[in-house]
């Protein structure tokens, strides 16, 4: 079954094809970064201009990687949600309509399931069940992970999300847009230059017993640090290290105590702030000291991609959960969406 993957829930255009037995064919991406850092963040109404601009051309150019045709294809998975509401409508409804056009179903995948299911994407990939720290954008999570759309809410953040933080704190040091690849550069710089750490910042939420997390005091910390102290590369760089050490530890510290609590062996990590070298290295240090198995996408399939929405509907639609869709003339959007229950919170 070749399945087409439509993703386009916020500033990166993404499309694949994914077949059930030969895994990923073909996918491309178009990044929005470049637009939208005139701005210092995503405007989402240029973001879904952008989308309506790209999406038919990446098509083409995906199925023409592939070596197929429109009517190769046997359906269509496209991000319904959550994500920004504009930008996940020129998704959608290119997916419905085309779907109508080739008398091919259509299947709204929830963006975090493509995130969660992106190491599978790997040669070497996880078994249920596993333990998924989800850190994608404006969501950290920790999920226990028993199968397809079998999904329990361990832990989440009750403010800021990890890379919300990254992005706040590098945009304080003056480090632009996107923000949290730039820290966590400026971070590397630091250890790599063998000088004493003299900043301190805290670890939120770290001795709470429960799986929750916090960002927010975090980053006003490093705020209340930058503004005692004239902002030259060196404070930069220290504040940097600083700061991307206290995220890694609480991030470790409470996947690891998920495992414990489940009993289970293997952990994914998946979203942004996975391709974090740090948050990698210390993940897979401590959990090779516990027996555990760490899985991490390509780093290519860490930020938003077409790829882990043309898995997750491949992988629905193998399971038939709730039968293949049939055809439909509603595209409806998601902007919020939880991915336990798959409910959409009240007044959506």
């Amino acid at each position: 079954m070749f399945v087409l993957g439509i993703e386009t829930s916020c500033d990166d255009t993404g499309i694949a094809i994914y077949h059930t037995k030969r895994g990923l064919l073909s996918h491309s991406l178009y990044s929005q970064t470049a637009m939208h850092s005139e701005y210092g963040g995503v405007v989402p109404e240029l973001a879904s201009r952008d989308h309506i601009r790209r999406v038919l051309p990446l098509v083409k150019q995906t199925l023409k990687a592939a070596k197929l045709g429109l009517n190769d294809l046997n359906a269509i998975a496209y991000t319904q949600g959550p994500g920004l509401a504009g930008a996940l409508l020129v998704g959608s409804s290119f997916a419905v309509a085309l779907s109508f056009a080739l008398k091919i179903p259509a299947l709204g995948v929830h963006h975090l399931e493509g995130h969660l299911l992106s190491p599978l994407l790997s040669t070497t990939a996880p078994v249920f069940p596993f333990v998924a720290l989800l850190v994608s954008g404006g969501h950290t999570q920790l999920m226990e992970v028993r199968g397809i759309g079998q999904y329990k809410l361990l832990g989440e953040t009750v403010d800021d999300a990890a890379g919300e933080a990254f992005d706040k704190t590098a945009k304080l040091l003056g480090l632009g847009y996107p923000g949290g690849p730039a820290l966590s550069k400026l971070a590397d710089e630091f250890s790599k230059s063998g000088r004493a750490n003299n900043f301190k910042l805290p670890r939120p939420m770290l001795h709470s017993n429960d799986l929750n997390f916090s960002f927010s005091g975090l980053k006003t910390a490093a705020l209340s640090l930058a503004n005692k102290h004239e902002i030259t590369r060196e404070v930069q760089t220290e504040i940097a290290f600083a700061f991307q050490e206290a995220v890694v530890e609480v991030l470790t510290k409470k996947s690891l105590a998920a495992l414990t609590q489940t009993g289970f062996t293997q952990l994914v990590v998946a979203g942004g702030v996975g391709a974090n070298r740090q948050l990698r290295e210390n993940l897979s240090k401590y959990a090779e000291k516990m027996g555990i198995t760490v899985f991490y996408p390509s780093l290519e399939f860490c930020t938003d991609n077409g790829a882990m929405i043309a898995l997750a509907g491949a992988m629905r639609l193998q399971k038939s959960m709730g039968g293949i869709p049939s055809l439909t003339n509603s595209f409806t959007v998601r902007a919020r969406w939880d991915l336990e229950t798959q409910e959409i919170p009240p007044n959506e």
